[in-house]
């Protein structure tokens, strides 16, 4: 591990000392893009930048969420294509590779000229989940956007049944109402698969719908947490039973809902691949 020193300068903008008077020729540098998504892209910048005046000629940048992916196209006339400005900046380093997990979408990918490694959360939670669900647990996305990642997870697990949730967001206010299920859940355990969790909204509202459908227990798996301001304490308060994530993004919430199951050893593998 490099000895690094960051701090803030009086006015607030970030300073980066690498404690490191010959790094070599190569340099893996970490950094997810969560909140503080715009400070951590900067001292990532300031970061690389330093490495290359220290003589690293190639970086395997490991951004295990990268943010802004939420802006993958420009959804109106007037807004920015964030993800792909994103890529650019990044591309201002002397990138070998890019290793992430679960882009929001896939394609973003494109915006790098470099190889882009997009790990998948659902082979993670394949390897552990075989050990924890049994014949009778359903498969729940949370909607039907998903309908094909759960179906693989499903058949991935011993061709278990998977299910579906409709819901309707209001355009206007954001909220989020839940239709009904597609399949019964009375007396089953459920797992829903998730990619992402921001303000935790539709899981919540999917959860209370499974409960009143009689469902027996509720486990939810998401690779990305955000951790944003009440997400927590919203699933902590619904009758989700327990919550698995990764640590793509970390963590200092104390919940005894939330299990976290670590990347670490499939982004080593990726280094090195």
């Amino acid at each position: 591990m490099g000895k690094i020193e960051l701090s803030r300068f009086p006015n607030d903008e970030a300073r980066v000392y690498i404690k490191e008077n010959n790094p070599g020729s190569r340099a893996v540098l970490v950094q997810s893009l969560s909140l503080p998504t715009d400070k951590n892209l900067i001292e990532l910048m300031l970061i690389g930048d330093a490495l290359v005046r220290l003589g690293v000629k190639k970086i395997i940048l490991v951004v295990p969420w990268l943010g802004y992916s939420k802006q993958d196209k420009v959804f109106r006339p007037g807004e920015p294509l964030s993800s792909q400005v994103v890529g650019r900046m990044l591309q201002l380093l002397p990138l070998e590779k890019v290793i992430t997990y679960d882009l929001h979408n896939p394609g973003i990918a494109k915006f790098f000229d470099c190889p882009v490694m997009n790990m998948s959360g659902r082979r993670l939670f394949n390897n552990f989940f075989k050990k924890r669900v049994d014949s009778w647990t359903m498969i729940v996305a949370p909607d039907k956007g998903s309908q094909a990642s759960i179906k693989r997870f499903a058949k991935d697990l011993g061709n278990l049944k998977a299910a579906f949730i409709a819901k309707d967001r209001s355009l206007v206010t954001g909220k989020i109402t839940v239709k009904g299920i597609d399949r019964l859940v009375k007396g089953l355990p459920v797992l829903i698969k998730d990619d992402l969790i921001a303000t935790g909204d539709t899981l919540v509202e999917a959860a209370k719908l499974l409960k009143q459908e009689g469902a027996k227990t509720i486990e939810v798996c998401a690779t990305h947490h955000l951790f944003l301001p009440g997400a927590q304490e919203r699933l902590d308060q619904s009758p989700i039973d327990r919550l698995w994530v990764t640590d793509t993004i970390k963590t200092s919430d104390r919940s005894k809902k939330l299990k976290v199951i670590s990347v670490a050893d499939r982004i080593a593998w990726a280094i090195r691949a």
